[in-house]
C-alpha cells in the first residue's frame, strides 16, 4: 500500500479539527429542511438501518438529485444480474432522499453520506462494510475514497466529469491525486476529453475507459396515473406543450412563444414545470403580467387555462405523458442544458436552446437522428412547436426518431452494467 502524501495526512487533520462544526451545519441545514433528528444524524455515520440479505452490499455514492437519480436505472440492470446482491445509496441533500425514495429499485436503500473525516467514515464503514462501491461523477473525497479502498471492498468511478478548476487543482497536486486515483478498478468517463484530463490527474491509465453519460440513459420517469387521468380529463381534447426544467430568463421566452402560438392554436395549453418549484410565486406573478390565464399545481389545481404552472418536485413523468412536444430548459440561457433521455424515454420529441454542454454528445446524437432540435428565443421556439402541430408526418418522424434513440441508449446502458460488474468482480 502506497504511503499517504503529506497533502492527505494534513487534510486529514485538518478535517479532524474541523468535524464539531461541519457536524453541526451539516445536521442543521437537513434539519432545516424538514430531515428527521435521527436520519440528520447519518451524516456523523450513525446509521437508521441494517445491512440486509446474506448476499454482497454494494454501495453507490452521489451527490445531488441529478447524481443519484443517474444510477437507479443502472441499480436495476445490476440487481437483475446479481440477484442476491442488496443496494445502499448515499447523496447529500433532502431532496436527492425524497425523489430516491419515490423511485427506489428492489433490495435498495438511502442513507446520507457520512462526513469526510475520520469519526463519522469509520462508523459508517464499520456499520455496513460494503463488499464493492461505485462512486458517481464527481464525488472525489480522499479519505472516503482511501479509508474504503482500505477496508478491502473493490471500487469503480462512473459518469466521471469533473470541472476545469477542479482538473487543474487536481494536476497540480500529482502526488495526491495519483493517491486518491490508484483506489479505483475502473474509471469509466463521459466522453473521450474526460477520459484523456483523467490520465493527465494521475489516474492509472489501464484503468480509464469511455463510458457514456449516465444522465442520458436514465430509466423513464415515473407517472402518477390517477394524476395522469384527472389531467386528461381537465384538458380533453386540447393539445398540449410542456416547457420543462426553465431558469430565470427563460420563462418569459417560453411564455412570448405561447402567446404567439395562441394566435394559431386557441385551444393550445401550456404546461410550464420550472426547474426550482420555490419560484413559483416569482412565475405566476410573471404569467398574470402577460396576461395569460393559469391554473397552478402548488394549490391543488388540475391543468386549465392558457398554462398550468407545475411548480411541484416528482410529477415531470405525468405531465411529459401528457404531450408529444417538450421544450427543455437550462438551454436559452447558458446553463448547460438538462437531460433530454428523460423526455425520449416519455416519447416526446426534444427542442432546446443552443446551450447544452452538459448534455453536448448526447444531444448531437440526437439532432443526428432527427429526435431533437435546438432554437435561438422565443420566436423561434413557437416556430419548431408550429410546425410539428402542423405537420403529422413531421411530428410522427421525430416520434419514432425519438423511440429509437431510446432503444439504443437503453442497450448501451446494458453494456455498462456487465463492465462494471466485472470490474467490481462478480459474476452475474
Amino acid at each position: 500500500m502506497a504511503s499517504a502524501p503529506f497533502l492527505y495526512r494534513a487534510y486529514v487533520a485538518l478535517t479532524c479539527a474541523l468535524v464539531p462544526l461541519a457536524a453541526y451545519l451539516e445536521t442543521k441545514k437537513l434539519r432545516q429542511a424538514g430531515v428527521p433528528v435521527h436520519r440528520a444524524h447519518e451524516k456523523l455515520g450513525h446509521a437508521t438501518e441494517d445491512r440486509q440479505g446474506s448476499g454482497p452490499l454494494i454501495w453507490f455514492h452521489a451527490a445531488s438529485v441529478g447524481e443519484s437519480l443517474s444510477v437507479l436505472a443502472l441499480i436495476t440492470r445490476i440487481g437483475v444480474a446479481l440477484p442476491d446482491a442488496h443496494f445502499l445509496i448515499t447523496s447529500g441533500t433532502p431532496t436527492s432522499a425524497e425523489l430516491i425514495a419515490a423511485r427506489m429499485p428492489p433490495r435498495c436503500m438511502h442513507q446520507f453520506a457520512p462526513l469526510d473525516a475520520p469519526g463519522p467514515l469509520k462508523r459508517f464503514l464499520k456499520h455496513w462494510h460494503p463488499d464493492a462501491v461505485v462512486f458517481v461523477e464527481s464525488e472525489l473525497w480522499p479519505q472516503m475514497l482511501r479509508r474504503t479502498k482500505e477496508s478491502g471492498a473493490r471500487m469503480v468511478l462512473v459518469n466521471a466529469r469533473l470541472s476545469a478548476k477542479s482538473i487543474a487543482q487536481w494536476t497540480k497536486r500529482a502526488k495526491l491525486s495519483a493517491y486518491v486515483f490508484d483506489v479505483f478498478d475502473l474509471i469509466l468517463t463521459q466522453n473521450d476529453a474526460m477520459a484523456q484530463a483523467m490520465v493527465d490527474m494521475n489516474a492509472p491509465a489501464d484503468r480509464v475507459a469511455r463510458g457514456s453519460n449516465l444522465k442520458s440513459l436514465a430509466g423513464p420517469l415515473p407517472v402518477d396515473q390517477d394524476a395522469l387521468f384527472e389531467a386528461r380529463a381537465a384538458l380533453g381534447h386540447r393539445p398540449v406543450w410542456v416547457a420543462s426544467s426553465t431558469h430565470p430568463g427563460e420563462e418569459i421566452e417560453v411564455l412570448q412563444a405561447h402567446q404567439i402560438l395562441l394566435k394559431r392554436f386557441p385551444d393550445l395549453h401550456l404546461i410550464l414545470a420550472p426547474r426550482h418549484p420555490q419560484r413559483g410565486d416569482e412565475i405566476a406573478e410573471l404569467i398574470s403580467e402577460m396576461g395569460l390565464n393559469y391554473t397552478r399545481r402548488s394549490s391543488g389545481d388540475d391543468p386549465g387555462g392558457a398554462v398550468f404552472l407545475a411548480d411541484t418536485l416528482g410529477e415531470l413523468g405525468t405531465w411529459y405523458a401528457l404531450t408529444d412536444i417538450v421544450f427543455l430548459g437550462g438551454s436559452l440561457e447558458p446553463i448547460g442544458g438538462h437531460n433530454p433521455f428523460e423526455v425520449a424515454q416519455s416519447g416526446a420529441t426534444v427542442i432546446s436552446g443552443p446551450h447544452v454542454t452538459n448534455f453536448a454528445e448526447t444531444f448531437a446524437e440526437m439532432e443526428d437522428a432527427g429526435a431533437a432540435q435546438h432554437v435561438e428565443d422565443g420566436p423561434a421556439l413557437a416556430q419548431a412547436i408550429a410546425t410539428l402541430l402542423d405537420d403529422d408526418t413531421a411530428l410522427h418522424t421525430a416520434k419514432s426518431a425519438i423511440a429509437q434513440f431510446a432503444d439504443a441508449q437503453t442497450d448501451q446502458l446494458d453494456r455498462i452494467a456487465a463492465r462494471v460488474i466485472k470490474a467490481l468482480g462478480f459474476a452475474p
